[in-house]
């Protein structure tokens, strides 16, 4: 039985001048300074071990957290400037389409990231296998349950040949920062 796919309007209720605004919760700590040489994913990092630390006011929110052996870490890539909707990823060089990769250099600049909750202290969070830059702001944090987030998966598109090809290329390179974009532009 087919779904019924529900009713497109060119009318929507968020218009163009609205904005979301979202604060920080938090701030992520992390042994990488700068863009290149970061983890470009969270199961590269072998030497990511560090600490989000928590503003007072949200320590409530951290009840029950402590039963988790990985959380999802949501943050704002604050160095990330600008965008192109035609990008090459880390792993690739041929252009995709953005929305097919992880590049961080996004028309709304949020990361994901899946890393494992070592301790809680009081609001700091010990975490390991981090691929952020240090000073990076918080966003939220979710609890990864893998009988959620992780479904079967069947298809992963372009990645399946690229990561053949390049397995070796773990760390960040500077395609995505000011300097790397002036090269891909000339």
């Amino acid at each position: 039985m087919a779904t019924k796919q529900p009713k497109m309007s060119s009318n929507t209720t968020l218009s163009k001048e609205k904005k979301i605004q979202f604060n920080p919760i938090g701030i992520i700590h992390s042994p990488f300074k700068q863009i290149v040489g970061t983890p470009i994913q969270t199961v590269f990092s072998n030497d990511g071990e560090g600490a989000i630390e928590i503003f007072p006011r949200f320590k409530e929110g951290l009840k029950d957290l402590e039963g988790f052996s990985h959380i999802i870490v949501i943050y704002h890539f604050h160095k990330s400037k600008g965008y192109r909707l035609l990008c090459r990823p880390f792993l690739d060089d041929v252009e995709r389409g953005l929305f097919a990769t992880r590049a961080p250099r996004r028309p709304n600049p949020i990361g994901l990231s899946v890393v494992k909750l070592k301790q809680i202290r009081n609001t700091t969070l010990s975490v390991s296998s981090l691929d952020i830059l240090d000073g990076t702001p918080l966003i939220d944090i979710k609890p990864y349950i893998p009988h959620f987030d992780s479904p079967k998966t069947l298809k992963v598109g372009w990645f399946k040949k690229a990561f053949e090809k390049k397995k070796s290329t773990i760390l960040a390179d500077d395609r995505f920062t000011e300097k790397g974009i002036e090269k891909t532009v000339e």
